[in-house]
């Protein structure tokens, strides 16, 4: 895999089919996106802005979901590893990780790193943090481990993490666990508050999403490249498109190929792309009754048959996406292609009549900004179920419209969800873990995601994530990869290519397919 993007030249424009969608849709959508006056002020010497377009609503990550955000929380807060160019777990305040025995992994803290007030990073702090992250509900993190490590202090700086069946993978899981100091972490996101990293926060508004760092003078580190760091919500594209060709922005995240085709090849700005980690799914609802359509395997699969894949990814995303024939991103560690999304819609219908399904209708929901173009995505989803004689309620959630509590099943009834799931660990293990590991007792309190539980599939993924035989570890998750797709659990899934925009007076962004980048090691020169 390639650890870092290249620069992006050549979009080609085409003729949308967004207009004949829209149309044929005859739906309308939830409340539109929120309208952003373009920003004020430009970024002043040794000041560097970014202009995101999720709200950044913590520094912490216990909850968070949106792997751009990962470049700015690393910034302040640091874990044990992080993952760096080849996918691959590196060290950061640990000086060394490695396998000590089947179900221990040794840990030495670097003796140097210490918090912005100078006190040291400490086991305790590591061992308080892996408790915080467990306290959580619905926790996109904590979902992702098989089993929760226990620290086992060898002297001030060693330790072991130590699990019950031996963890695959343990030192890149690692990378999304934030460590702060012990007395001031607490179960819920951090929005302030002492870090480890190479700044420090100097202004703060959850509401607005707005942020301002500066660079850490006691850094135990290389120095930051850039003294301040701005970061602003827009969430209007085109806002963010204007901010970043006045100068106003330095970068932009997350861009449409709309976006990027207005943007290639104007004089000051350049265009950076990486094939992506993070799966965008129309994932089923796996709480309804059993009465209910939804609850049929072969329902579920005749759905998907409606839609026409090929022509949302050449027409819509203008083939800046990659189709995903399996259940996570083929772009990761162990993943296989187990199937393909294929578009019959006379079958389709064949399959829903042979069901006795007749005149069904189904709500879709997603969150503003979830992917890009996603409202165009879902009116021709919209239109092609419609097709097939299927009615479509869309509804659109503003940005920080509390889609956990959609996860966990408390936010209401729903259908189908549009979702994007990150993966910053380049593992297939990591993805599935969290999107189909749910058991029995994990849907209690609703952290099965979605309500998927299926005992042999959480069993079949707990056995790769323990098999330390990698040949035989190939083999199991494969297994269950297969075992996965013929639950037909997606209505059609796609992973997106990472696509990224700053002027020419950025340098040092080495963007990885994670969506995340040192933000350290950035550089700045006067435009």
């Amino acid at each position: 895999m390639n650890g870092s993007a290249q620069q992006r030249r050549g979009l080609s424009r085409r003729d949308l089919l967004r207009a004949g969608f829209a149309a044929g849709a005859g739906i309308a959508l939830g409340p539109a996106l929120v309208a952003c006056a373009g920003p004020t002020g430009t970024s002043g010497a040794g000041t560097l802005t970014l202009a995101l377009n999720r709200s950044l609503v913590s520094l912490d990550n216990k909850l968070n979901q949106f792997d751009a955000h990962v470049t700015v929380q690393r910034a302040v807060r640091q874990a044990l590893t992080r993952i760096g160019d080849g996918m691959r777990a590196e060290p950061v305040l640990a000086a060394s990780f490695e396998l000590a025995s089947p179900t221990a992994w040794r840990v030495r803290l670097r003796p140097e790193a210490v918090y912005s007030d100078g006190t040291p990073v400490t086991v305790a702090d590591v061992a308080t943090a892996l408790e915080m992250y467990q306290q959580v509900e619905a926790s996109f993190v904590g979902n992702q481990f098989p089993e929760w490590p226990g620290v086992r202090q060898l002297d001030d700086r060693t330790f072991d993490l130590v699990t019950q069946q031996p963890l695959v993978g343990l030192d890149s899981l690692m990378s999304n666990i934030l460590v702060t100091p012990a007395a001031a972490n607490l179960p819920e996101e951090l929005s302030d508050g002492v870090g480890s990293g190479p700044y420090v926060v100097a202004q703060a508004d959850r509401g607005t999403g707005d942020y301002t760092l500066v660079a850490n003078p006691d850094y135990w580190g290389p120095a930051p490249g850039v003294e301040r760091v701005r970061i602003r919500f827009l969430p209007e594209e085109t806002s963010r498109v204007l901010a970043l060709r006045s100068g106003e922005v330095d970068v932009i995240d997350s861009i449409t190929p709309d976006s990027a085709e207005q943007l290639d090849g104007l004089p000051g700005i350049n265009l950076l792309q990486a094939q992506g980690t993070r799966l965008v799914q129309l994932f089923y609802n796996f709480r309804k009754p059993p009465e209910h359509p939804l609850s049929k395997t072969s329902v579920r699969q005749a759905l998907s048959l409606a839609i026409d894949g090929e022509s949302i990814v050449r027409d819509v995303l203008l083939d800046s996406v990659t189709p995903t024939n399996g259940v996570v991103p083929l772009s990761l560690d162990g993943a296989v292609e187990v199937g393909t999304f294929e578009f019959d819609p006379r079958k389709a219908r064949q399959m829903l009549d042979a069901e006795g399904v007749d005149d069904l209708e189904l709500t879709v929901i997603w969150e503003s900004g979830e992917f890009a173009g996603d409202a165009y995505v879902m009116e021709a989803v919209a239109q092609m179920l419609g097709d097939i004689g299927v009615r479509v309620h869309l509804r659109q959630f503003e940005p920080g419209g509390d889609l956990p509590t959609w996860r966990q099943g408390r936010g209401g009834d729903f259908d189908i969800i549009g979702n994007g799931y990150g993966n910053q660990t380049g593992l297939a293990l990591t993805s599935l873990q969290g999107l189909f590991g749910g058991t029995p007792e994990m849907e209690t309190t609703g952290d099965a995601f979605m309500g998927f539980v299926y005992d042999d599939i959480a069993g079949g993924i707990g056995a790769a994530a323990a098999e330390t035989d990698g040949q035989r570890r190939v083999v199991l998750l494969e297994d269950v990869q297969r075992s996965i797709w013929d639950l037909w659990p997606a209505m059609w899934a796609f992973t997106q290519d990472v696509l990224l925009a700053h002027r020419d007076t950025v340098s040092g962004l080495d963007l990885l397919p994670i969506n995340s980048y040192d933000l350290a090691a950035v550089r700045l020169e006067e435009g």
